[in-house]
């Protein structure tokens, strides 16, 4: 499987946030995007999770599900942890899980990677923001896809939290997913390849 995108420009408000920006992206392979705030980090993701459209350029996905859109195929992870106070941790997951076609009996198993089995009957609103946001993380394995777009999906994690984390990137990766991430820092993820937006006139500029 190969995730390339071509040439592409996003407008937002107005503003052209990026041009010219092109990746590539193998199974097996993590792209760290990189960039000052309001380069186009987020909007990058958003553009390959079909949250956006490109004002010019092309993504395409080979040796995916021909009857699935490059969206269906893909979990996206961003700011917001969308989840429902009133529903308990697990019920939360088991939402996602049926209406993302998953199987329940993978939600517990995931709520436990992420350490929040004990968790699981507390209503989500007494979460704290780490917590949230590690059930958001148990989203990308109650129900799998091939890719992964997480963007600074760090930001509110502790140390250990953020171990965790790189573990099941690693271990995604092993399993022939992709992954690409937004991020201000490092992922703990060894070999990941880097796109650096917002140099020479909003150019993205891909490294190995």
């Amino acid at each position: 499987m190969r995730l390339v995108g071509s040439d592409l420009a996003c407008v937002r408000g107005g503003r052209q946030v990026f041009s010219r920006v092109g990746f590539t992206v193998c199974a097996g392979e993590a792209l760290l995007v990189t960039g000052p705030n309001g380069a186009g980090k987020s909007s990058l993701l958003r553009l390959v999770s079909g949250l956006l459209r490109p004002q010019q350029g092309r993504l395409e996905l080979e040796g995916g599900d021909l009857e699935l859109t490059i969206a269906e195929q893909a979990h996206y992870l961003g700011h917001q942890d969308a989840l429902k106070p009133s529903l308990s941790v697990q019920e939360n997951l088991r939402f996602w899980t049926a209406l993302l076609g998953g199987e329940a009996a993978k939600s517990d198993h995931a709520l436990a990677a992420v350490g929040l089995d004990g968790l699981a009957p507390l209503p989500a609103i007494y979460l704290s923001a780490g917590q949230r946001r590690r059930l958001a993380i148990a989203r990308l394995i109650a129900i799998e896809r091939p890719i992964w777009l997480l963007d600074e999906p760090t930001s509110v994690l502790d140390t250990a939290a953020q171990a965790m984390l790189a573990d099941l990137i690693r271990a995604h990766l092993a399993d022939h997913g992709l992954v690409l991430v937004a991020s201000h820092g490092p992922i703990g993820v060894n070999g990941a390849k880097q796109l650096r937006l917002g140099q020479q006139a909003d150019q993205g500029t891909q490294s190995p």
